[in-house]
């Protein structure tokens, strides 16, 4: 019989799984794998750990899931760590495997790794079969080739929908033949990757458990059990609790969830419940996410330029003491450190933080972007090399749908999306005595207000390290210069 590797990557699932189905239809003795790839533990060029905990963690739950699922249907995950351009040549010659099916990326460490694992394998005349996943829509049925991708998410959004169709999930396999004889490995502990747990924490949106099972029951969760698909639309700009949002976006990360069966659920839940702006809305979301890895699909290493996509040499600032006071929540700004201690203490931030984050540290500080997407790629539980970096260049105003200089009014934002201060006081306890009309502006209590609300600016919380106008205007004259330049 045949005998074909399946090589997992960010692909952690039964449901709708190419390589797995086509494997199968071979008539061929599947051999699933997943390699943990010594590069991806190390660390980012500003020093900071490439997988964080939280992601580790969800990582390791997510491969314990896997095997479990591959046993219960008569199969199991061989678990190796090392580089896969290594690792897999060895398994293939051990094995006497013919053929290797992957699911290729797009972005140019994991491009490489295939190349590289291409080019070993040629040495024993192993071909390699990859597939296109992890998007709604899969590039032969775009109305353009990637090299004609719109440089507008609007444009792309109205041809595709207009012109293209989205395929049906591949079934879940009930069965698979055993393995052959081999030693299949142990999941890591999160130690041997030189990182502790990290500590839970109950001011968590939800705890994220890592795996296809999870993720298939946070869908069954917030489509059919709490009924929130409705009302997505209203509520996705929310930042606390745990149902403002599907909170997908870590299982879809690691690929414990297929963007298909999401929208083959949404299909489902139009015709058996609502079918409403929410129920798109949330199909519009997953249609950004493609859109992002498509761009890096035909931009290339461009998105990771400290230039961006649009190629604009903007003098960004390294300034590591204010760049720490962001990552640490400690700029003053009530809505910026509440969303950043948020994502250090549960690796998670809700959309409307994240850009409100990203504004103040690139329009308000002028610091480097790149800086902020490498804190991201490190924290973030949901991390998705093309969404970050993708929406780091839009709202550092480099990307290719970037609209001039936009940036946020924290304040406004502030009162717009946590009118009683809620979610700040969740995440800052010590403005938990402050009032609702105060507290996204404590720089302007006078000092009979802060001791009766039990807060001294200076000492309990910090003054603002910036002014919010002024510094902003300064940073776009330096930004307009910069386009001016290269008109």
């Amino acid at each position: 019989m045949e005998r074909i590797l399946v090589w997992y990557r960010n692909d952690l699932r039964l449901h709708d799984h190419e390589p797995l189905y086509k494997a199968l239809q071979a008539g061929a003795q599947v051999i699933p794998l997943y390699c943990f790839d010594d590069r991806q533990f190390g660390t980012t060029s500003y020093g900071f750990p490439k997988t964080g905990a939280f992601r580790t963690q969800f990582l390791l739950e997510s491969v314990a899931d896997l095997r479990r699922g591959l046993r219960a249907i008569g199969s199991d995950l061989i678990l190796r760590k090392g580089l896969p351009e290594l690792v897999i040549p060895e398994l293939v010659r051990e094995l006497g495997v013919t053929a290797v099916y992957f699911y290729r990326e797009t972005t140019s460490e994991e491009v490489a790794v295939e190349k590289a694992l291409r080019t070993a394998l040629k040495v024993d005349q192993v071909c390699t079969n990859s597939f296109w996943g992890h998007t709604l829509y899969h590039p032969d049925d775009l109305p353009f080739e990637i090299a004609n991708l719109p440089e507008l998410f609007t444009n792309f959004r109205k041809q595709v929908e207009k012109s293209s169709t989205i395929y049906s999930a591949f079934p879940t396999p009930t069965s698979l033949p055993a393995l052959p004889e081999i030693e299949v490995g142990e999941v890591p502990t999160i130690a041997d990757f030189g990182l502790e747990a990290p500590i839970s924490d109950l001011r968590g949106v939800i705890p994220f458990t890592g795996g296809e099972t999870a993720g298939l029951a946070r869908l069954d969760h917030y489509f059919w059990q709490q009924d929130h698909l409705k009302v997505y639309k209203e509520t996705r700009n929310g930042m606390l609790g745990g149902d403002y949002s599907s909170k997908f976006s870590a299982w879809l990360a690691h690929g414990c969830l297929s963007p298909r069966q999401i929208y083959w659920q949404v299909q489902e839940y139009e015709s058996q419940r609502f079918k409403n702006d929410s129920t798109y809305w949330l199909i519009f979301e997953l249609l950004w996410r493609d859109y992002f890895r498509f761009v890096c699909a035909k931009h290339g290493t461009r998105i990771f330029r400290r230039s961006g996509l649009r190629g604009v040499s903007i003098p960004w600032k390294e300034d590591w003491p204010r760049f720490d006071l962001w990552r640490e929540g400690k700029t003053g700004f009530p809505l910026v450190d509440a969303n950043m201690r948020e994502l250090a203490t549960t690796g998670f931030m809700s959309n409307r933080g994240r850009q409100n984050v990203a504004s103040f540290l690139t329009k308000n500080l002028g610091i480097n972007w790149q800086m902020g997407a490498e804190w991201f790629e490190s924290l973030l539980v949901d991390y998705d090399v093309s969404s970050n970096w993708g929406n780091w260049n839009y709202t550092a105003g480099v990307g290719n749908d970037a609209r001039g200089f936009r940036f946020f009014n924290i304040t406004k934002q502030a009162k717009d999306y946590d009118l009683q201060g809620e979610y700040v006081k969740h995440w800052l306890p010590e403005l938990a005595n402050v009032p609702a009309a105060k507290v996204h502006e404590p720089w302007k209590l006078q000092p009979v207000e802060q001791q009766r609300f039990g807060v001294k600016l200076g000492v309990d919380y910090p003054n603002p390290i910036v002014d919010l106008f002024k510094s902003a205007a300064a940073n776009e004259k330096v930004y307009n210069a910069a386009f001016a330049s290269v008109r």
